[in-house]
């Protein structure tokens, strides 16, 4: 089963190649991306089935001896991490479908999505610091595309601030890369685990601190959370949607990833991740609650909700990282499907603005059913996916004595919900006090919604629903998965061999 671990990144790599061959032939792209990103979902079900049974696996690419080649590695946490990933890249690629025009297709938009893809997936898997640069490049490319060619009008200036950004944020990550080369000689992260120790401790801890700035700037926590609000909204849908659901938690996977097992004894401060995890929850929620417009409301989330996940982190327990996990795997099609209905809202009024919209309860009800479900969710109402992440983590820090950043969570879960419930007011009861821009949205009759992007944003939210249903053994999966990143010994010896 060892072979089907590269299959992830190989796959939407092919995926990619056949579809910019077929770039005259629209349909045949949508298919060959759609069985490209079906193939990504099936393989990482049988990683994590594979992983589930017998431990993590590694691959050593190219027949290459450990540590000199490419380490591929999937534990239960990057397996858990890349099926909710697969299956949430498969339904916006159905949104896109059903949305995108055939001009903006033709900009090379199937290509750019499964490189993407596959960029996301080596993320997840990859079993060194260099590599894991590399697929963060793969990643940043397609996404530099995709946040311009795939809109009708490209929006250069959030563009621009947000290629700047990463451009500096990945020459930290690879000046911190080389420094770690230069200090230990290895970059592998299995190898790291040993060898880091040896270093004289404030060394491991500046180290440490390091990374937590380069992984902070890629999940955008505070105060390193600037560029994301104006450069998400300006997006077509489903490009900020995947961006929404993945990317900052890419960022924060690799956080969790690497302070668990490179920097597990580096001792950063508990105060110093914690004081991060607040900050982060009250600056995003406080921004959710000053914006107007539905992309901006929901793109202040994201940074909120990455300080409940970092919260998990920093309570530094088993329990603690079960709960971030957890929530991890909550929020990706959580905040994903709230997009995707921000993005039919907008496909049917022409506006995401909330003075422009209202009365839209009578109109298009399926959409109301459909944002209310995540926005609950992500305000932590039972007996949604979100009430169990959240309250795990409330556990975990109560647990350890941490009751000020759990109020602050708490508070945080209360503003939330009280900035969901001014979308779902504005868009949806009362009456606008200006006109949407589409002729079509200023009649009384209903609006009827696009099959095939309601079917998708639909699965997306019957997804939050099974995480619900089921989540009593996906937390034993959790915290089997948390035991491995706090335990090592496991992820070591199917990297090193010993």
């Amino acid at each position: 089963m060892k072979a089907i671990l590269p299959a992830p990144i190989i796959v939407p790599l092919g995926g990619a190649a056949l579809t910019l061959a077929l770039h005259r032939r629209t349909v045949w792209q949508r298919v060959a991306a759609l069985a490209a990103v079906a193939g990504v979902l099936a393989s990482s079900v049988a990683i994590l089935v594979e992983v589930a049974k017998g431990g993590p696996i590694a691959v050593q690419v190219g027949g290459w001896s450990f540590p000199l080649g490419i380490t591929l590695v999937a534990d239960l946490f990057a397996a858990l991490v890349l099926v909710v990933s697969a299956a949430t890249v498969l339904a916006v690629l159905v949104f896109a479908i059903g949305q995108l025009s055939m001009a903006m297709e033709a900009r090379y938009f199937y290509p750019l999505y499964l490189v993407l893809t596959a960029g996301v997936s080596a993320s997840l898997l990859t079993g060194d610091l260099f590599n894991l640069f590399v697929a963060f490049e793969v990643t940043l490319i397609a996404s530099y595309a995709l946040i311009t060619v795939g809109a009708e009008k490209p929006q250069i200036r959030p563009a621009v601030t947000y290629v700047v950004v990463n451009l500096f944020a990945s020459t930290f990550f690879v000046t911190a890369v080389a420094l770690v080369y230069a200090t230990v000689g290895t970059v592998n992260m299995g190898d790291l685990a040993h060898k880091i120790t040896t270093l004289d401790p404030q060394l491991q801890q500046s180290l440490a601190l390091l990374f937590v700035v380069v992984f902070g700037i890629k999940a955008a926590i505070f105060p390193l959370f600037f560029w994301l609000p104006d450069s998400y909204p300006t997006a077509p849908t489903p490009v900020t949607a995947v961006f929404a659901g993945l990317l900052t938690k890419i960022g924060v996977y690799a956080l969790i990833r690497s302070q668990t097992v490179i920097f597990a004894g580096a001792g950063i401060p508990r105060a110093v991740i914690l004081s991060i995890a607040g900050a982060t929850m009250i600056v995003g929620v406080l921004g959710a609650i000053a914006q107007d417009d539905i992309k901006r409301i929901l793109s202040f989330h994201i940074i909120s909700q990455i300080g409940y996940m970092v919260f998990g982190l920093g309570i530094s327990t088993v329990a603690g990282l079960a709960a971030a996990i957890l929530y991890i795997l909550h929020h990706i099609p959580v905040k994903t499907s709230l997009f995707l209905v921000g993005g039919l809202i907008e496909e049917k009024t022409g506006t995401g603005a909330l003075h422009r919209l209202g009365g839209l309860a009578r109109r298009m009800p399926l959409a109301g059913l459909l944002f209310m479900i995540p926005a609950l969710s992500l305000a932590g109402i039972p007996p949604l996916s979100g009430f169990f992440g959240k309250l795990a983590l409330a556990e975990a820090g109560t647990s350890s004595g941490l009751y000020v950043v759990v109020g602050i969570s708490l508070g945080v879960s209360l503003l939330t919900l009280f900035s969901m419930m001014k979308v779902w007011a504005g868009v949806f009861w009362g009456e606008p006090d200006e006109p949407p821009p589409l002729e079509e949205a200023r009649g009384a009759g209903k609006l009827a919604l696009p099959p095939l992007m309601t079917a998708a944003a639909a699965a997306l939210i019957s997804l939050t629903l099974a995480i619900a249903l089921g989540v009593e053994p996906l937390y034993r999966l959790c915290a089997r998965a948390a035991q491995g990143l706090s335990d090592t010994s496991s992820y070591v010896q199917a990297v090193t061999g010993r």
